[in-house]
C-alpha cells in the first residue's frame, strides 16, 4: 500500500484541525491503533465547537447543543499511520438536519495531502431532560454551515 495524495476536490470545504499521533496510540505492529482514529477525531471536533464556545463541561442540563449522542460511525482505512507525529482531521458537514447532523471526516496528513482513513459520523442532539431528539440552536446552526458542504 503506498500513501497518494487523495484530497477529494468536492471536501475542499470544511476545516482542517491539527491533531497529534503520540507513540502510545501505536499498536505492537507499529500502526495507529484503530481505536485511535475515532477518538483522534472527536479531539478536532471536540476542539473545533470549544473554538465557537460550545462545550461541556459535566453539566448535561446547561450544555445544550453538547448534549448529543452519536447514532452511528462509518470508517474506513486506506493507508496505514506509521509514525507518530503531526497530522490533521478534516472535517465537513454533510448534512444539517433539525435535531441531527452527519459530518464526514478524513484523518490525513498535516497539509490534508495524504488521507489514511475516512468516514462519516451521525450525531443527534437530545433534550437533557427527556433524552429526546431536540433541535440545535440558532448559535450552533449558524456555526455549522460554516463546515456545511456545497450540495449539487
Amino acid at each position: 500500500m503506498t500513501a497518494e495524495a487523495t484530497l477529494d476536490p468536492a471536501l475542499s470545504c470544511g476545516r482542517l484541525i491539527p491533531v497529534t499521533v503520540h507513540f502510545d496510540d501505536l499498536d505492537a505492529l507499529g500502526m495507529l491503533h484503530n481505536a485511535r482514529y475515532p477518538l483522534l477525531v472527536e479531539r478536532a471536533w471536540t476542539e473545533f465547537w470549544e473554538e465557537r464556545g460550545i462545550r461541556f463541561d459535566g453539566d448535561w442540563v446547561s450544555a445544550g447543543d453538547a448534549c448529543n449522542v452519536v447514532k452511528e460511525l462509518i470508517i474506513g482505512y486506506d493507508v496505514p499511520v506509521t509514525r507518530s507525529g503531526p497530522y490533521a482531521v478534516h472535517l465537513w458537514l454533510e448534512r444539517l438536519g433539525t435535531t441531527g447532523l452527519t459530518y464526514g471526516f478524513r484523518f490525513c496528513s498535516a497539509d490534508g495531502a495524504t488521507t489514511f482513513a475516512r468516514g462519516t459520523r451521525v450525531l443527534v442532539r437530545l433534550d437533557a431532560t427527556t433524552l429526546r431528539p431536540a433541535p440545535w440552536s440558532d448559535g450552533f446552526r449558524a456555526a455549522a454551515r460554516e463546515l456545511l458542504r456545497p450540495q449539487g
